[in-house]
């Protein structure tokens, strides 16, 4: 666990820092009390030592969970959803002239399929969903991809064109768009020759709702806010939710 280390080693394991950041986020417990939480558990189990309270707040910023990597060709599901701070930090206080109000918004790409966490962006609300969606693709093998109409553009479309998914791709287009050569305009020719049932039935549409899912699921264990104030400390504890319970439904 120390293998790299600069500094003083470490006392304990990654699986313990794991453990302990997963018992902090699912039951809400500041700092103080996750200490006193895992002193009490090491009661009953003498082999666990508890951690204190500042190394814990220390490996927790160090901690990385990394989302596995999926080299199989997969049906991606795309979506945003916004989370909300309790702790309005400088960053939001600049933007909303002081006033107590703002969130932070998590861009995801989810395996349609097997509803497993693929890759997660986290951006302030300003930024539109499809601003960060090369990021979300970018390393992946894509089949096809289904996503609302906030990912309805020409780059998009090209863009995926471009990655070999399924042309057209199975997102779903604001009304009124014309036909054409392009690939955006190829989408809309299959859309108007279809209709819209056969279209969903194609590109098997429903399965875009394991985003959804997976954002209520989330939600429902760690809660809809984070409570760091820094810029950054935000962005670390939304994506260490989303990690978390990727982790946690993989065992």
């Amino acid at each position: 666990m120390n293998e790299g280390k600069v500094g003083a080693p470490y006392k304990f394991p990654e699986s313990y820092v794991q453990f302990a950041v997963l018992w902090y986020e699912f039951f809400h417990l500041p700092y103080r009390q996750l200490e006193g939480a895992l002193r009490k558990l090491g009661e009953l189990i003498p082999e666990l030592k508890a951690s204190d309270y500042t190394s814990l707040w220390h490996r927790f910023k160090d901690l990385d969970l990394e989302i596995p990597e999926s080299g199989d060709k997969v049906v991606v599901a795309v979506d945003a959803t916004g989370i909300k701070v309790t702790n309005r930090g400088e960053w939001l206080r600049k933007d909303h002239k002081g006033k107590r109000r703002g969130w932070i918004k998590v861009h995801v790409a989810v395996d349609a399929e097997g509803k497993k966490l693929l890759s997660i962006e986290v951006t302030d609300e300003k930024t539109g969903d499809s601003e960060v969606f090369e990021e979300l693709i970018e390393n992946l093998n894509l089949e096809d991809c289904l996503a609302d109409g906030a990912y309805d553009s020409e780059e998009i479309f090209e863009l995926l064109e471009e990655k070999g998914g399924d042309p057209p791709s199975g997102i779903k287009l604001r009304k009124n768009v014309k036909t054409g050569l392009s690939p955006r305009g190829e989408a809309a020719k299959e859309f108007h020759d279809f209709g819209y049932e056969e279209w969903k039935e194609k590109h098997d549409y429903g399965k875009r709702w394991s985003v959804e899912g997976f954002f209520s699921a989330v939600k429902r264990c760690f809660g809809e806010t984070v409570r760091a104030a820094s810029p950054k400390g935000m962005i670390r504890e939304a994506k260490r939710k989303f990690a978390l319970y990727s982790l946690a439904t993989r065992i």
